[in-house]
């Protein structure tokens, strides 16, 4: 079995590389995300027996001044990438996110919630989405929120090294979603690609996120208990760390139907010690 990975040095794409050693990863080197036609091209070459996009532009903040970037590689290149493998009847997976939602609320969010982007990163993630049923092949989204590990950028190290160097953290405490470990999204994917594989009527939308869910400054509280580091965190408001974009306050994601696939939230709590001693981080 072969199976096609788009991304080599993300936070998903890294763990996937540790879970499947025999896959192909496409960087950016290779496959210009911005050339959506070039991205299905490589599928179409390949022939793989599987399809996991975990390329994305990421950043949240600057897409609102480059949405057309944005919608270029997050909407367009995984529709065309969807299209390819459809022509193939291979399966493909899409990683996407809390961000297609308008964040009301209190209720996690279900698979079929009508959505609502707030900004233009949730947007473009959304034509992603689109672009992928719309190719009518055997897909999975995979919606998830918070990402972290011991690679690249993202909370958990941020907080390590504000944390090594300061006495106080203010941290945004009203805004709520599920921390999620790199390495649990990696092994959905796996998981979920292997079922399309052999049971293609599984397609559809699915959510992964981890438990319990948190606010961000409880995210950080529970980092620092855990680096053993003297860093007191105190919740703000989200008026008081103005962003660029706007952030969904409720992230929750209802996750059930992983059940689907024998898989369910990960403890997020459970796997903070282990990245920080990854990192070299005293624990």
């Amino acid at each position: 079995m072969t199976v096609l990975v788009f991304g080599r040095t993300g936070q998903v794409a890294t763990e996937l590389r540790a879970l499947l050693p025999a896959a192909r990863f496409v960087g950016r080197d290779e496959a210009d995300l911005q050339n959506p036609q070039a991205c299905a091209a490589i599928i179409t070459q390949t022939r793989p027996s599987a399809v996991i996009n975990a390329a994305a532009y990421t950043a949240v903040d600057k897409a609102e001044s480059d949405e057309d970037t944005a919608t270029l590689v997050n909407g367009a290149a995984p529709a065309a990438m969807a299209a390819a493998a459809a022509a193939l009847g291979v399966p493909m997976v899409q990683i996407s996110t809390d961000y297609v939602f308008d964040g009301a609320g209190t209720m996690p969010f279900s698979p079929d919630h009508p959505t609502g982007p707030l900004g233009a990163y949730g947007r473009s993630k959304l034509l992603g989405e689109e672009g992928v049923r719309a190719a009518s092949g055997p897909h999975a989204i995979l919606r998830t929120s918070w990402v972290f590990s011991a690679h690249g950028a993202n909370f958990l190290k941020t907080m390590l090294r504000l944390g090594a160097e300061r006495d106080a953290l203010t941290v945004v405490d009203d805004q709520i979603g599920g921390p999620t470990p790199a390495r649990a999204i990696a092994e959905a994917c796996v998981t979920i690609a292997n079922a399309l594989i052999n049971d293609p009527t599984l397609t559809g939308t699915y959510h992964i996120s981890g438990a319990p869910d948190a606010s961000w400054a409880d995210f950080a509280s529970e980092i620092m208990a855990q680096a053993r580091l003297d860093c007191v965190i105190s919740g703000i408001p989200t008026r008081d760390y103005p962003t660029p974009a706007t952030r969904p306050a409720n992230s929750r994601l209802d996750c059930r139907s992983l059940d689907r696939f024998g898989l369910s939230r990960p403890d997020w709590r459970a796997a903070i010690g282990p990245m920080i001693r990854e990192l070299g981080a005293p624990s």
